[in-house]
């Protein structure tokens, strides 16, 4: 009986200014997403999105 193992390791490694550019747009899609979600019209998609807040104690008051 033989068995195969497969390692494929794919480190890609980005310039420093690509690195902040997606750190940057993840933390404007992050910020813009609990905005909308705050001020939601959508009273149950705004209480579920303070909920989560509060369990992950993010202050929201």
């Amino acid at each position: 009986m033989s068995s195969r193992t497969l390692s494929s390791s794919a480190a890609v490694s980005l310039p420093l200014s690509k690195r902040l550019a997606i750190a940057a747009g993840s933390c404007l899609l992050g910020a813009l997403l609990i905005f909308f979600a705050g001020f939601s019209p959508i009273e149950a998609m705004h209480n579920a999105a303070h909920d989560t807040r509060h369990s992950a104690a993010f202050p929201c008051h």
